[in-house]
This record gives C-alpha cells, sequence and structure tokens, in this order.
C-alpha cells in the first residue's frame, strides 16, 4: 500500500476512531438523560417524550440527513484536486440550503402541532411537538457545517460539536425537568421542557461549528493557489452545482430517513393500537414508555455505527476519483465483517443483561421481554446503517431508499397484527423482523455491487466463535456475581442490578476481544492503521504470530 496509503488509512481510522468516541459519550449521555426523565416524571411523560422525539427526529432527517453526506463527498472530490475554493462554494450552496429547509420545518410544525397530535392520537403532545420544533431553526446549519469539516477528513469539529450538543441539551433538559416537577406542572409541560433541551443543544452545537469554521477561514491558502482553485470552481456553473447535490442528497436523505420512520410506525401505531386494545390515554402513553425503555441502549449501538460510516464516504469517494477500486472493494469488505460483529455483539450482550439494565437504569423491570426482544435490532439496524452509507458511497444512494421503505411497510404490517395479540412485545418484535428485512437485501445489493464473494471462514466462523465464547463469559459472570451479591446480602437493589450488568459488558467486551486476538481475526496490517493499537501491536506479537 505504501506510506502514502498507510497516512491516509491510519487518517481514516483517526478520524473514524475519533467520531466514534464522541458519538458514544454524546449516545451516552443521551441515554442518561432518560434516566431522570423516567425516573422523576415518570412513564406517563416519558412516554410523551418518546412519542414526540422520533417525529421531531423524522424532520430533522428531512431537513438535513442527506446534505452532510452530499456535502462531505463533493468537498473531497474538490479537496482532492486542490480546489479549495469550489469546496468553500459547496458549504455557502448547502448552508443556505438547509437554513431555508429548517425554516420551513419549523413553521409546519409549531403552527401545526395541534394536527400532529391528533394523528399520534395523543393532544398531550402537541407542547412538547412545539417544543422541540426551535431546534429545525439551528440544527440544520450545523449539519452544513459537519459535512464540510468530514469532506475534509477533519472529524474533529463534528467530535466536539457532537459533545457540545449533547452536554448542553441535557443540562437544559434535567433544569427544566426539576423546574416544571418543583412547580407542580402537568404532564404535557414537563415533557415540553425536556423536548426545549433539543432547541438549546442544537444552540450548542452550531456554535462550536461556526468557531471552526471561523478558525478555518483564519487559515486561508496562498494567493496563487487562491486564484487557481476560482479557475478550476469557475468552471462549473452555480446552478450545475447546486443540482448536482440536490440530486445526490435526496436519495441519500430518503434512505436516511427511513431508519427513523420505521421507529415513527410506533409513534403513529403503537399507542393507538394499545388504546383499542382497552388501555386509556395516559396508561397506552405509559405502557408506551415501558416499550421505549430498551430503545436507547439500541440507539447507541446504531450512532456509533452512523457516525463511524460517516467517515469512509469521503475517502471512498477520493479513491474513486482517482480510480483504485481495489482501496474501496477491499474496505467494504471489512467494514462489513467488523460492524456485523460490533452489531450482534450488542445485541446478544444486551439480551443477556436486559433485566439487571433496566432495574439499573429504570429502578424497577417493567418491560424486561420488550427489552430483550428489542436488543436484537441492534445487530440489524447496525447493518443496515453501514451497508447503506457504504452503498451510498458507491454511487448507488437510490437502493438502500428502497429497501428501508420496504422494511417500513413490514413494520407497520406487523404492528396491526402483533401488538394486539401481544402488546409491546409484539412491537418489539415487529421491529427485529423489520430491521433483518432491510439488512438482509442491503448486505446482498452491496455485495453483488462490489463483487465481493464472502469468505465464510473468516465472515461467518470466526465472528461466530467470538459470540459463543462472550456469551457463555457473560451469562457465567451474571450468575456468578448476581450470586456473590445475594451472599453478601445485597441483592435485589438497584446497585446490586447496576455492579451485574456493568461486570457483564465488561467481560462481554474482554471475551470478543481475546476471541479477535487468538484467532488472529485481524491482520497485523488493519492493527497498524488504528493509531491507538500502533503501540500495542509490538507487544501483542510476542504472543501471537499475526499473518
Amino acid at each position: 500500500m505504501g506510506e502514502k496509503g498507510s497516512a491516509a488509512a491510519g487518517k481514516l481510522w483517526q478520524g473514524a476512531l475519533m467520531l466514534g468516541m464522541a458519538a458514544a459519550v454524546s449516545k451516552l449521555i443521551g441515554t442518561l438523560q432518560k434516566i431522570p426523565l423516567q425516573n422523576i416524571a415518570g412513564d406517563a411523560v416519558f412516554g410523551i417524550y418518546n412519542a414526540v422525539y422520533p417525529f421531531y427526529v423524522l424532520l430533522l432527517f428531512l431537513a438535513t440527513a442527506g446534505f452532510p453526506v452530499a456535502v462531505s463527498k463533493f468537498v473531497a472530490e474538490r479537496t482532492a484536486v486542490g480546489d479549495e475554493a469550489g469546496a468553500r462554494t459547496i458549504l455557502r450552496i448547502s448552508a443556505a440550503l438547509l437554513a431555508a429547509l429548517g425554516i420551513v420545518f419549523f413553521a409546519a410544525l409549531y403552527l401545526g402541532a395541534e394536527h400532529v397530535a391528533s394523528w399520534i392520537g395523543q393532544r398531550q403532545t402537541a407542547r412538547a411537538i412545539q417544543s422541540a420544533s426551535f431546534a429545525l431553526l439551528l440544527a440544520p446549519v450545523m449539519a452544513a457545517l459537519r459535512g464540510y469539516f468530514q469532506g475534509k477528513q477533519n472529524m474533529l469539529p463534528t467530535a466536539v460539536s457532537q459533545l457540545a450538543e449533547q452536554t448542553v441539551r441535557v443540562a437544559t433538559m434535567v433544569a427544566l425537568l426539576i423546574h416544571f416537577t418543583n412547580i407542580g406542572a402537568s404532564a404535557d409541560w414537563i415533557a415540553a421542557g425536556a423536548t426545549f433541551g433539543s432547541a438549546a443543544g442544537a444552540a450548542g452545537g452550531l456554535a462550536v461549528m461556526i468557531w471552526y469554521r471561523i478558525r478555518d477561514a483564519r487559515g486561508g491558502i496562498s494567493i496563487a493557489g487562491a486564484n487557481a482553485a476560482a479557475e478550476a470552481a469557475r468552471k462549473e456553473p452555480l446552478w450545475t452545482t447546486v443540482r448536482r447535490l440536490v440530486r445526490y442528497a435526496i436519495p441519500v436523505c430518503l434512505g436516511a430517513i427511513a431508519v427513523p420512520v420505521i421507529g415513527i410506525v410506533d409513534t403513529f401505531t403503537v399507542p393507538r393500537l394499545l388504546q383499542h386494545s382497552g388501555m386509556a390515554g395516559l396508561q397506552a402513553l405509559a405502557e408506551y414508555g415501558v416499550y421505549n425503555r430498551g430503545l436507547p441502549l439500541v440507539q447507541l449501538v446504531g450512532m456509533v455505527v452512523s457516525s463511524l460510516s460517516v467517515t469512509f464516504v469521503p475517502a471512498m469517494a477520493q479513491a474513486a476519483q482517482r480510480g483504485v477500486q481495489a482501496a474501496y472493494t477491499a474496505q467494504i469488505h471489512r467494514t462489513l465483517r467488523w460492524f456485523g460483529l460490533t452489531g450482534c455483539a450488542a445485541s446478544i450482550g444486551l439480551a443477556l443483561l436486559s433485566e439487571p439494565i433496566n432495574v439499573m437504569l429504570y429502578t424497577n423491570d417493567a418491560g424486561t421481554d420488550a427489552m430483550t426482544i428489542v436488543s436484537f435490532t441492534a445487530a440489524a439496524s447496525a447493518l443496515t446503517i453501514v451497508s447503506s452509507a457504504l452503498l451510498q458511497a458507491i454511487g448507488r444512494a437510490k437502493t438502500p431508499v428502497v429497501h428501508l421503505l420496504l422494511a417500513t411497510a413490514v413494520k407497520i404490517g406487523l404492528n396491526v397484527w402483533l401488538v394486539p395479540l401481544w402488546g409491546i412485545n409484539g412491537a418489539a418484535l415487529a421491529g427485529v423482523v423489520a430491521y433483518v428485512f432491510a439488512a438482509l437485501l442491503n448486505t446482498g445489493a452491496l455485495l453483488r455491487a462490489a463483487g465481493i464473494r464472502p469468505d465464510f471462514a473468516a465472515d461467518l466462523g470466526k465472528p461466530a466463535l467470538a459470540l459463543a465464547v462472550m456469551a457463555v463469559a457473560v451469562w457465567a459472570a451474571k450468575l456468578g456475581t448476581a450470586s456473590l451479591l445475594a451472599a453478601i446480602g445485597v441483592a435485589g437493589t438497584r446497585t446490586a442490578a447496576a455492579a451485574v450488568a456493568l461486570t457483564g459488558v465488561a467481560v462481554g467486551v474482554a471475551a470478543v476481544g481475546f476471541v479477535v486476538i487468538a484467532t488472529r481475526m485481524m491482520t497485523e496490517r488493519e492493527l497498524l492503521a488504528v493509531p491507538l493499537l500502533r503501540k500495542l501491536v509490538p507487544r501483542a506479537k510476542r504472543s501471537v504470530d499475526f499473518r
């Protein structure tokens, strides 16, 4: 691969690692915010919040989702040929388009909140819908700036922005939650305070991106370089650039929104179906809140995978621009293998530890069966997200759109059938089937498009061994820790549940890591491409003969 290729691979993995860590911390903060929300305000407010939030996310994705990927792709292409002025033109165009879309969606959501609440079938959600809408004025421009820096393969601004956004969002939500609870506000006002955190978080994240953009502009480029780049940029008319950007962004956007669309199906069907089964309005919302307990943990996996996957789009775009097909074909194969293993490990671990996790986070074990079933969406959603990003990177942006919309139809049909029979457990099972369906379609299309023939020993055999060892280790750790805590008389407490859950997670990660190293699932070259592991490779080679 050469020094240049190794440096590029190192930069790619470093950026992926940075975004992955930022996404994990950000989502962890976002997950933790739901603990005080449910613990202090109860399952009814938790249900209102979870009924509104997917709808807000859908509109946010409609206004922004395709553009960061499109911007990163076009900026990467311009940067590859030294056209810095063209890259900045892409940023200006996308920022203007996204700002306009944000204003339109804000107005629609704020003014139409009562109508949306009636569609959901719960009028108590109207205030929370209006409160969440303010974020749509800020988040779209932030998304354009993130795409610009990702296209330049500078992941630090996005990582810092993610952390700032989540920190401000959660701090605002908790402060308003405590305030409204102390004054005895109604459930709809408390939920509105919680959703307003999204607007405050968007303001914090945008402020960080603007600061980085000002620093980037001050850095500038040389006069000669600027003149040459400007001359290159003038070769393509403005409206041609706009059309190309929008044409690429729309299918990517449709592919991205299909994921929250699967979630929003629950918003518009589960509370209604529960009411039709005989539950009162607030009781149905409370049950819906219980159903949503497991989703933040699954979304944590999806967020990390999504953040990691976008780092490969600009790199693959540059490889395609330079005609290096072998580079991105190998990257696709490797990426599918590792994200598949990560998603499956997360699903098995969450399923085995669902009861202690439920008690640790939400004080009781209500909805543990639903949480166990929901856990298995982590693997399928991880593969769906990464395969969608990879299909987009190789120019097949419309393919995941079709697959995910078909999966949405599957989810709707199964909800209508299974929720009246099994309640929230039926909704959880419907989600698993829908995501598995999408993952299989996407992965098959990607392998065919890239001309990849699976290596069953490397792609299935060794990962299956790692997962089996992990499952046994987690189960043994769970039983052993629980028995130890029972022997010293602290079993049955929330602290005990936390000890069991966290011990199981630590043992599971260690078990997977051990099998990966012992079976040489990761080559020396792959290890050297990950900056944090470079110093560990010489030590590992003393005990393991990498190939």
